[in-house]
């Protein structure tokens, strides 16, 4: 008791002093906090507008350059908005240069809290937001939810998070000739970046490459798609508008919009470091030829066929979850997701099974625009972004069709009773497909659930790799050793297994081989490809530094006789000394002091 009383004001003084640690932690204003910004979303996205519905919808208005923005679901007019010009993106460029120069001094901080209060807003305004992309692209507001905010969000948490640690410098190891030096790779800023991106996530697409190429310490022009034209710049100022609540210049961030004959200029501009490109690979052709021209690199996604081996060894439980997977996974957006999965290929004990359960769900699924949604009538899949494809897509079928496999519901196009002048493409599932026919080596990108059979393993995975396509795969089942053989052996930039398109959920590189592209963005690979890879080497200790030794010191010439050779004979020591066995560092060291 003594000795308690004895420390207490020992005792008494910790405690202060850890409650005046807790209230400082409490208190203290954080250097990274968000900073509250507001925006006002566009009138069309407010509930209850109504729009003019065209009578022949499309991009080009006939006798002007302008584009017609409409809602693909309906048909409804949003708006004109007047393209970019050569002399547009010039001063586009010419201001985001301007303006990075001051962003690349930044500290990760400051770069954490511009990333910090975009977060903020984005999950403050879901509801306008996935409002203003539903309307442009068509899709529903959980096709929103899941494919442009949450992975928005992941993408933004990820990089505040991560980021700092993926570009610090990264010490290298050394070796024995130089053990004196130390050496690390530093990633730097390339300076202005561009990302020519497409239109089935109008606000993911738009906004993931702003968020790596601003945290790198870059400016970016964004050129968005025409066909999303309407939402580029609601989206672009939710970038824009944190960084000018930060207190840094807007400018950093440029959103353009053009025709193709105009998109060249930018792809070809000897201030651009890098290009991502995300769409077709007709287009990419272009785009790749373009950069050429001024030698900028290129990270190209460019969608695939992905493959999903279901195997037979599935639980009943499991049965239904992974029936849902598979229904999401071919529905989402209506099937316009680059890593939407266009093969369903099933072993034959659980083939029948399969397509016996999914038909009648695939049947009842309701078309629709958010636009004529209610909760007694909700929709379960969005429109497509045009019906320019339709006509090709119900000849793959027919195709198809003729030739063995069966189409069991839908495979035509739909009009829809309250939007005739949308652009729906009716659920369709169809069966027996084979690797032989175009449907199966034909990139969709609508809301068609295709079914493979395959005789076993080796079969499911042949089938897989039977096309030109190779981004995204997924296998689903519970023996270990064939999952991890689909896993091994099927060609594909990414793998989920008993899961679908979650490699993007935790920021793991995204990207594909063979015709799906190459390079990559997201996580760790994506921030870095975004800067110069600047190796360094540093003298290690004071006062030791490299010198040339004396016999290799040139000129040769005047050294006198045999100097050549006892140049080379130091030359084939140092190899000897620094790559040989004992026996080898031995006769280097010979060669070296020339014995």
């Amino acid at each position: 008791m003594e000795a308690l009383e004895e420390h207490q004001p020992y005792f008494l003084g910790a405690i202060g002093i850890l409650t005046l640690v807790f209230l400082y932690t409490l208190f203290r204003k954080d250097p990274e906090s968000a900073v509250p910004y507001d925006i006002t979303p566009p009138e069309q996205s407010k509930p209850g507008w109504k729009g003019q519905v065209l009578e022949e919808p499309s991009l080009k208005v006939s006798g002007s350059s302008l584009i017609q923005c409409y809602c693909p679901a309906t048909g409804e007019a949003l708006g004109r908005v007047n393209p970019c010009t050569v002399d547009g993106i010039d001063r586009a460029i010419a201001k985001a240069k301007d303006a990075q120069v001051q962003w690349a001094r930044t500290t990760f901080a400051e770069r954490r809290r511009v990333l910090k209060t975009m977060l903020k807003f984005v999950l403050e305004n879901q509801d306008p937001i996935a409002r203003v992309a539903c309307l442009d692209s068509g899709k529903t507001m959980v096709d929103a939810s899941l494919g442009e905010v949450l992975i928005t969000a992941e993408k933004l948490k990820w990089t505040i998070d991560h980021g700092e640690q993926a570009l610090k410098p990264e010490s290298r190891p050394t070796n024995f000739l130089m053990m004196y030096k130390k050496h690390e790779v530093l990633w730097q800023p390339l300076g202005v970046v561009a990302a020519c991106v497409s239109w089935n996530y109008p606000f993911h697409n738009l906004i993931s490459p702003i968020i790596a190429s601003i945290f790198a310490g870059n400016a970016i022009i964004v050129k968005g798609s025409e066909s999303t034209a309407w939402s580029s710049s609601y989206f672009t100022s939710v970038a824009t508008s944190a960084l000018v609540a930060c207190g840094h210049s807007p400018h950093i961030v440029q959103s353009v919009v053009c025709w193709p004959n105009v998109a060249d200029h930018l792809t070809s501009h000897p201030d651009i470091a890098h290009i991502t490109f995300i769409g077709s690979r007709p287009v990419a052709h272009c785009v790749c030829a373009s950069a050429a021209k001024s030698l900028t690199p290129v990270c190209v996604e460019l969608g695939g066929k992905d493959p999903a081996i279901v195997l037979d060894d599935l639980s009943n439980r499991d049965f239904k979850r992974v029936a849902s997977i598979l229904m999401r996974g071919v529905f989402q957006s209506a099937g316009q997701n680059c890593i939407g999965i266009e093969r369903i290929i099933a072993l034959p004990g659980i083939y029948d099974r399969l397509t016996s359960h999914v038909e009648p769900l695939i049947a009842s699924l309701r078309p629709g625009s958010i636009l004529n949604s209610t909760p007694s009538t909700p929709i379960d899949v969005g429109a497509c972004i045009s019906s320019a494809n339709f006509s090709h897509l119900e000849s793959l079928i027919h195709d198809a069709v003729a030739d063995g496999a069966r189409l069991l519901c839908g495979g035509k196009r739909y009009i829809h009773p309250s939007h005739p002048k949308g652009h729906y493409f009716t659920p369709t599932l169809i069966v027996d497909v084979t690797p032989t026919m175009r449907i199966a080596q034909t990139e969709l990108f609508a809301p068609v659930f295709l079914m493979m059979r395959a005789d076993s393993l080796s079969s499911a995975i042949a089938i897989a790799n039977s096309t030109p396509f190779a981004l995204g795969a997924s296998v689903y089942g519970s023996h270990t050793p064939s999952l991890d053989r689909v896993v091994r052996e099927v060609h594909a930039g990414m793998v989920a297994v008993n899961d679908f398109a979650v490699t993007y959920m935790v920021q793991l590189p995204f990207g594909g081989v063979k015709g799906s592209g190459y390079g990559r963005f997201a996580g760790k690979e994506g921030l870095r490809a975004l800067c110069n890879q600047k190796a360094v080497t540093r003298d290690r200790w004071p006062g030791v530094k490299t010198s040339i030794p004396g016999p290799m010191d040139l000129p040769l010439s005047g050294k006198g006789e045999g100097a050549a050779e006892r140049a080379w004979g130091m030359a084939r020591g140092i190899v000897w000394l620094g790559y040989g066995d004992w026996r080898g560092k031995i006769r280097g060291l010979r060669g070296v002091v020339g014995v």
